[in-house]
């Protein structure tokens, strides 16, 4: 993805209509940017997002039980998936936008879900290496409804703008963490020592 010459730096769509295309909604300027810049860009790789292995869906159950059958309360799904980078001072500043769906279990929602959600920029390989990884949690009224869309942006991932052939090598993971979401944890009775 290059970086827009300064003179048209007007008629580049913004990350939110970037977000509403990749998302399905309008752009809401109705002036379309040219086909073809004349100018040439400034080469920035912004590296490909992914759905990190094993964190595409979240799951959770009525306390005490398996997120399996009748015992599943809501279910989360990530959908689509969106990212803009800009360069600055030898940082890159990248915005990762991730939308998804709940669907109401058979043991039924609460009225608000949490969803806990965690970006990292990896740079892949043999020797996979984590260069920065944050936790969000997005917080979801469910209402009547037995489906629900979320969509989260993180707009503060920042690592060192990477050189040579490791720009390549590079990728946005995001993903559900269950490890963020706090247990709901049945009473349990106090036991006497004897």
């Amino acid at each position: 993805m290059g970086i827009p010459p300064v003179a048209a730096q007007d008629q580049s769509p913004s990350f939110t209509d970037k977000l509403k295309s990749f998302f399905g909604g309008k752009k809401s300027d109705s002036q379309q940017p040219p086909l073809i810049d004349p100018m040439p860009k400034a080469e920035l790789d912004c590296p490909q997002v992914a759905i990190r292995a094993g964190a595409s869906t979240y799951a959770v159950a009525a306390p005490g039980k398996q997120a399996v059958g009748d015992d599943v309360k809501f279910q989360a799904t990530i959908t689509k998936m969106a990212r803009d980078c800009t360069l600055a001072d030898g940082q890159i500043t990248a915005r990762i936008g991730i939308q998804g769906r709940i669907i109401v279990g058979p043991s039924g929602a609460p009225p608000v879900v949490e969803v806990p959600l965690r970006v990292a920029v990896v740079i892949g390989g043999v020797g996979e290496k984590v260069v920065m990884t944050k936790a969000y949690r997005t917080n979801v009224e469910m209402g009547e409804n037995e489906t629900v869309p979320f969509t989260l942006v993180a707009d503060d991932v920042v690592y060192p703008a990477p050189t040579g052939a490791d720009a390549d090598k590079y990728i946005f993971y995001v993903g559900f963490d269950p490890t963020l979401a706090a247990p709901e944890r049945p009473a349990r009775p106090s036991r006497r020592r004897k």
